[in-house]
């Protein structure tokens, strides 16, 4: 009697240790593997609209940085080089500058001498083309931001569906590892499109504050210019 006892115990031992054998891990590639064929294609867009993303971001993101840098005494040397009638030397300076700035002054440099309403109307229509410049590709991390949660929502449908007709056609016997296929596409996608939707949506916002903080050092500079030309000779 004794033994049978025993028996049983390690009986159910061998049971308990098969289950926690049998135990499935969560883990990004099981969820993405297990969503079905839909849940794949779904993410394998989101992957590639994150890797668009980042990669806009950094690109936008040094090329801000750079236009940013300006030297404090940037206009202490044109207005010594405007006042002085080097207005060669003034063009040399900006050029080597190599910044939005440093190019709208170079603009109006050029056209010294024609009325100051001219000189203005030049430097505001070469602003306007370097913030197309600094903006270049901004608007697809807007876009990216919005699209990339609607994109994980018609994977939620998606599954849903699927789901809805592994039920429909059980017969009264639900097959859980086809219903789990479902669920799983429909979570995994949901939270991949809201993933990448967050990163996007982030990234466009930092860049534009980072671009406006260009275009107020652009106005600053250009109206300090304009001003030097204003002040009696």
């Amino acid at each position: 009697m004794l033994l049978t006892i025993l028996q049983d115990v390690d009986l159910d031992q061998e049971n308990l240790e098969e289950v926690v054998s049998e135990e499935k891990t969560l883990s990004i590639y099981n969820l993405v593997m297990d969503g079905g064929l839909g849940g794949q294609i779904i993410i394998a867009i989101l992957t590639v609209l994150l890797i668009v993303a980042l990669y806009i971001y950094f690109e936008r993101f040094l090329a801000i940085k750079a236009a940013s840098k300006i030297d404090k005494n940037f206009m202490n040397q044109i207005r010594d080089n405007v006042s002085s009638g080097r207005l060669e030397a003034a063009k040399i300076l900006c050029v080597k500058s190599e910044s939005p700035a440093a190019r709208l002054v170079e603009k109006g440099i050029s056209r010294i001498g024609k009325p100051l309403e001219d000189i203005n109307t030049a430097i505001e229509n070469a602003g306007k083309l370097e913030i197309y410049k600094l903006e270049k590709n901004v608007s697809v991390l807007a876009t990216i931001a919005g699209a990339a949660p609607m994109i994980g929502f018609l994977g939620t449908v998606i599954g849903m569906i699927v789901a809805i007709h592994e039920i429909a056609n059980a017969g009264g016997q639900i097959d859980i590892k086809l219903l789990s296929d479902g669920l799983y596409t429909a979570m995994t996608t949901t939270v991949a499109g809201l993933v990448v939707g967050i990163i996007a949506y982030i990234s466009y916002n930092h860049l534009v504050v980072r671009t406006n903080k260009v275009v107020y050092q652009m106005e600053a500079q250009s109206v300090e210019f304009l001003d030097l030309l204003n002040e009696p000779v």
